[in-house]
């Protein structure tokens, strides 16, 4: 997977917004970027879309932008010349796709049915956008999908809101989803950025589903361990499990049978995506202890601490079961 690739699963959810002036593109990206979303596909719908790229790339350029509705060769140049890091169809146009893959450009054409896979699969493509995805079947038809065509990932777009998002990104074929419902086109006309703002948090809260997962307690060692799992088992109705490093009482606390990391123990919080969270995280000013990552069986990562304490007690990021 390339690295664009990587970056766009890493945001998870790309605002496909229509902006009718250029005007608007500025506090739109700074909306989004204060909501914790630096991305967006900004729609060749609109005699706007071409200047608004540019201006966004400009003023934001850390801010992973994409064109989408390219329907021609000409919008294709014209997108990436104003500063576009990728393009998206709602169709597959080879005549498109093969002058955007000549030219070096990404190019995430839409698809719906197998023939349409297989003539992206004949271009050399390893991601497509599955649209509209909700009419053509949510993500039923991208699971059907996806049993013979196991090397493609799909980008979901068309119908695709804050009840459905996690369904999708669930399935390990889903790099990304595309969404408008926290940028509708009527709330960038009133001028409403706070809202959009509010809603592109909401939704990003929403994806990473942070939670309490448990509380690490550090001991002077196994004896001492024991006893305290033994009473906090009894006055909460816990049971204890044994590990080599560590006791659990239940999934509530984890007596480390040696100091680890901080002072008292550990936090630990839970969340839905942890290379998302951390991504996220990292655009915040988050450092990791990357020699803390830990992996899962399927070798997709499990666990991180974070470089800094919080109240005496390190911060952990373990992935949901």
């Amino acid at each position: 997977m390339t690295d664009l690739y990587q970056k766009i699963g890493e945001m998870g959810l790309i605002p496909v917004v229509k902006l009718k002036s250029v005007e608007d593109a500025l506090p739109l990206g700074r909306a989004l970027m204060q909501g914790g979303l630096p991305c967006a596909e900004i729609t060749f719908r609109t005699a706007a879309a071409e200047e608004s790229i540019r201006a966004v790339t400009k003023a934001f350029p850390t801010m992973l932008i994409g064109a989408g509705t390219v329907l021609t060769c000409d919008q294709a140049d014209s997108a990436i010349n104003a500063g576009a890091k990728f393009l998206v169809s709602p169709g597959l146009n080879p005549k498109v796709v093969t002058h955007c893959l000549e030219k070096g450009y990404t190019i995430i054409p839409g698809i719906c049915n197998p023939t349409e896979i297989e003539a992206a699969l004949d271009l050399g493509l390893k991601v497509v956008k599955f649209f509209p995805a909700e009419a053509s079947g949510g993500l039923p038809m991208i699971k059907a999908l996806a049993e013979p065509y196991g090397n493609l990932m799909f980008m979901p777009t068309g119908g695709i809101n804050p009840n459905n998002l996690k369904a999708y990104l669930d399935h390990p074929k889903v790099l990304a989803c595309g969404g408008s419902f926290m940028v509708k086109p009527q709330m960038i006309m009133a001028g409403d950025f706070t809202e959009i703002e509010r809603l592109t948090r909401e939704a990003v809260m929403q994806m990473l589903g942070f939670e309490f997962g448990h509380i690490g307690i550090n001991t002077e060692g196994e004896e001492e361990g024991i006893r305290i799992a033994e009473s906090l088992c009894g006055l909460f109705g816990l049971e204890s499990k044994i590990s080599n490093s560590s006791i659990f009482c239940g999934s509530i606390f984890e007596l480390m049978k040696q100091c680890g990391p901080g002072k008292n123990g550990h936090i630990a919080i839970a969340t839905n995506y942890l290379d998302r969270a951390v991504a996220y995280l990292e655009r915040q000013g988050v450092g990791f202890d990357t020699k803390s990552m830990k992996y899962g069986a399927d070798g997709k990562p499990a666990a991180i601490y974070l470089k800094d304490s919080v109240g005496g007690f390190a911060l952990h990021l373990v992935q949901k079961k």
